[in-house]
């Protein structure tokens, strides 16, 4: 069976789909890994058909997506998914399918408190299966040279979940990355974007290697 991670924020502009497409180009290297694009606005297969990452990316933009899942992921080793918006059945689907969840969070009120509904779906379904999935905030978009980890680490302290320590900073070469249908570490393996998400993919790794 594959492990799946699912990046779920019912915000809209949230950064899910450029963290998706890159944890998942990274996790390609340790197996078969697959990117489902979920959210009816196609975004992740708009990147796909812009660029040759050689990365198979596949819509399911439907409420079934957990038992499809089922039914395709025997291939994989990894599964990435990049999780719908403002669709309740959708990011309900995604939480059942996740062995793992990422949020990703903008340093901003705003976008926390319009993950609540999400949190609430997630911990009931953590409630009816022992823990599972994991979950965790993720910072992204943030500005260098700011204070964001202690701020955003308590107000996220209601929530009960977790915040990673890997922040993903806003930089240009991300925007440029999309743009051309490929990622940070295609264009730049040296550089700052690529080690954040090279730091965030570890995390990921030794998380599924303690399971």
């Amino acid at each position: 069976m594959p492990n799946v991670i699912a990046v779920l924020n019912p915000k809209g502009g949230s950064g899910k789909t450029t963290l998706a497409i890159h944890l998942a180009y990274a996790l390609k290297e340790h197996g078969r890994t697959l990117l489902v694009d979920a959210d009816i606005q196609g975004s992740a297969r708009d990147w796909s058909a812009a660029g040759s990452s050689g990365l198979p990316v596949i819509g399911l933009d439907r409420p079934t997506l957990d038992r499809e899942l089922q039914a395709i992921g025997g291939d994989y080793q990894w599964i990435v998914i990049d999780g719908a918006s403002k669709v309740e059945k959708m990011v309900a689907s995604g939480v059942k399918a996740a062995d793992m969840i990422l949020i990703p969070v903008q340093p901003s009120a705003l976008d926390l408190w319009a993950c609540a509904p999400l949190v609430d779906v997630i911990q009931a379904r953590q409630q009816a299966t022992d823990g599972r999935p994991a979950a965790a905030f993720v910072v992204v978009r943030a500005k260098k040279n700011t204070s964001i980890a202690r701020e955003m680490r308590r107000a996220v302290e209601g929530y009960g979940l977790p915040l990673l320590p890997h922040t993903i900073y806003d930089r240009t070469l991300y925007a440029r990355a999309i743009t051309e249908g490929t990622t940070v570490q295609a264009m730049d393996a040296a550089s700052e974007a690529a080690n954040e998400i090279r730091l965030l993919t570890n995390r990921v790794l030794e998380a599924f290697d303690g399971v």
